[in-house]
């Protein structure tokens, strides 16, 4: 079961966008879920700095899965951005990340959570998967984010 595909829309993927930061990252992110999701933009964006403070969330391959609680939310929501270029974002590697999934859970959801957290390292730990994401358009890159099985 692909845990992914109930959490992003095709308006929840962001290609080939530049940020000179995390922090512009986040505010953009901020942004995108207040529209997609309707959620309160400092609260996501407080949620996603200060879980990014405890320490990176970057995987390595250029690979970073942000994440965050928000209070109040029913079902945890995603976004993917692939960035170009990439971003320096404290990676185990010291690579700088090109591809993003930001992943919100509700204040509760720890089992989920961490589920879906694992099924985003598992897909995205995949060179294969990797260099097709790099590679897709929009409307593939939801689909290979959606279809992917484990």
């Amino acid at each position: 079961m692909n845990l992914i595909a109930p959490l992003l829309s095709l308006d929840g993927i962001v290609t080939d966008q530049a940020f000179s930061s995390k922090k512009k990252l986040f505010e953009h992110a901020a942004e995108l879920f207040e529209k997609l999701a309707g959620l309160k933009r400092q609260e996501v964006f407080n949620s996603l700095f200060e879980r990014e403070r405890l320490g990176s969330t970057a995987l390595g391959y250029g690979v970073a899965i942000p994440h965050g609680r928000i209070k109040g939310l029913k079902e945890a929501t995603g976004a993917f951005y692939r960035l170009s270029p990439a971003l320096e974002f404290d990676s185990p590697d010291g690579l700088p990340i090109g591809l993003c999934f930001i992943l919100l859970v509700p204040q509760d959801a720890n089992e989920l959570h961490l589920q879906i957290l694992g099924e985003l390292a598992q897909m995205l730990g995949d060179a294969g998967v990797r260099e097709r994401l790099l590679a897709a358009e929009p409307a593939e890159l939801h689909k290979l984010l959606t279809t992917w099985k484990p």
